[in-house]
């Protein structure tokens, strides 16, 4: 499921069209907070399962 520049262009410019440019940097804000919460709760869960082989 890779994605070529030509289509990272093509979102950017969709983006652009429909929120246009002074709502795109406050999207990317929010986007980039729900990226890192989404990680660092995956992360948590990783580390529950170590801890629980570790205990056995």
């Amino acid at each position: 499921m890779g994605m070529g520049a030509g289509s990272l262009i093509l979102i950017a410019f969709v983006a652009l069209l429909i929120f246009g440019p002074k709502k795109l940097p406050e999207l990317g804000k929010a986007a980039g907070n729900t990226l890192r919460e989404f990680k660092n709760a995956t992360k948590g869960l990783a580390d529950d399962d170590d801890d629980k082989k570790e205990v056995k």
